[in-house]
């Protein structure tokens, strides 16, 4: 039996929505396709899979990403779906702990991809809401403003995201020194 979940998560709680997805899967829920706030699940045996998202450098599509997910499946992984440059992974449980990232740095610049976009999707925000708000002595201020003040806030709250992302990259680069 199929079951689609509508639920939206912020590219920097992916680790949160692989939890979730986990969770989904100790209760039977497997992932089997993804879209935009958009997961699809069949009914399959509790725990069968662990989930693993990954941001790519390039869209799945690409030479280097297919390259990539070839490696990921010769180590056992399968890729569920993607959106955009997220890729979703499974693996069988039964074949041990899944993991993407071997090592501190993989994970460092897993982190610094995501912020990066973040910081263009902030700047971008920005600048629209921003450019709308001095625009706001013309005939259609009320318009302007209109866009000005919820592009803004959206814009501050994509900045509490890259402070949490920078937080987890400065972490792991303290753990990082701490282990050589």
């Amino acid at each position: 039996m199929k079951k689609t979940v509508h639920k939206l998560f912020w590219a920097w709680e992916f680790d949160r929505e692989e939890k979730w997805l986990n969770d989904m899967s100790a209760k039977g829920l497997q992932l089997t396709d993804v879209g935009f706030c958009r997961y699809v699940f069949e009914t399959g045996t509790p725990g069968e899979y662990q989930y693993r998202l990954q941001l790519l450098n390039h869209a799945p599509d690409h030479p280097e990403s297919e390259h990539y997910i070839a490696f990921a499946e010769e180590m056992g992984a399968e890729q569920v779906g993607s959106l955009m440059r997220w890729v979703y992974f499974r693996k069988k449980a039964a074949d041990g702990e899944f993991q993407l990232f071997s090592d501190m740095d993989s994970r460092i610049r897993h982190l610094q991809r995501i912020l990066e976009l973040m910081l263009i999707c902030m700047a971008l925000e920005f600048w629209v809401g921003f450019s709308n708000l001095f625009a706001g002595n013309s005939l259609h201020s009320s318009f302007n403003l209109g866009v000005a003040i919820p592009t803004l806030l959206l814009g501050a709250f994509i900045a509490g995201g890259v402070i949490s992302v920078s937080r987890k990259i400065f972490r792991l680069k303290a753990e990082r020194e701490i282990h050589e």
